[in-house]
C-alpha cells in the first residue's frame, strides 16, 4: 500500500449521488473510513447526495453494492470494511472473495465501485490508514470516487 494519499481533484458542481456500503465488523476502523470518505465527498462534491448502508461484515458488502449498482442511481459506490489477519487463511480468502465480487459488479453494471475493504496484519496498520489523516484510505476512496464519476460522466456524454 502506498504511504500517501493522491492529490485532491477539482470540486464537482452539479448533481451527484454517492453510496457508501460499510461493514459493522471492526466498527471503530470502518467508521473512520466512512467519516473521512463522507467528509471528503462533501468537500469535493458539495451538492452531492450521500447515502450510507450498513452490512454485518465485509462478506455481505457485495450483495448490497450489487443491489445499488443495479439501480444505476449512484455516480460511484464506496465499499468499506476492515479485515484483520489471523492465524488461518480465512482473512485472505475473504479479502479475495470480496475483491473479486466488487470488481465483477463494477464491470457488469458499469457503475464505479471503490474497494476500501482493507486487510491488515495488526491494529497499528488499521489505525494509521483508517483513523489518522496522513494516509487515510477513506479520504483516498472519496477522491477516487469523484474522479472516476467525472470520467464516466464525460464518457456518457459522447
Amino acid at each position: 500500500m502506498s504511504k500517501s494519499v493522491p492529490s485532491r481533484p477539482h470540486v464537482v458542481r452539479g448533481k451527484c449521488r454517492f453510496a457508501i456500503v460499510a461493514s459493522q465488523f471492526n466498527p471503530q476502523y470502518v467508521q473512520g473510513l466512512v467519516d473521512h470518505a463522507a467528509e471528503e465527498l462533501h468537500e469535493l462534491a458539495p451538492g452531492a447526495a450521500i447515502s450510507i448502508h450498513r452490512v454485518p461484515g465485509s462478506f455481505e458488502t457485495p450483495v448490497v453494492v450489487r443491489a445499488l449498482a443495479r439501480k444505476k442511481k449512484n455516480n460511484a459506490i464506496i465499499a468499506c470494511g476492515v479485515i484483520m489477519r489471523g492465524e488461518t487463511n480465512h482473512a485472505k480468502n475473504l479479502s479475495r472473495s470480496v475483491t473479486d465480487a466488487l470488481q465483477r459488479i463494477a464491470i457488469d453494471y458499469g457503475v464505479p465501485v471503490i474497494n476500501v475493504v482493507l486487510s491488515f496484519d495488526n491494529e497499528d496498520q488499521a489505525r494509521e490508514r483508517c483513523l489518522e489523516n496522513r494516509i487515510n484510505r477513506g479520504t483516498e476512496a472519496a477522491r477516487a470516487a469523484v474522479e472516476i464519476a467525472s470520467v464516466m460522466s464525460e464518457l456518457r456524454k459522447k
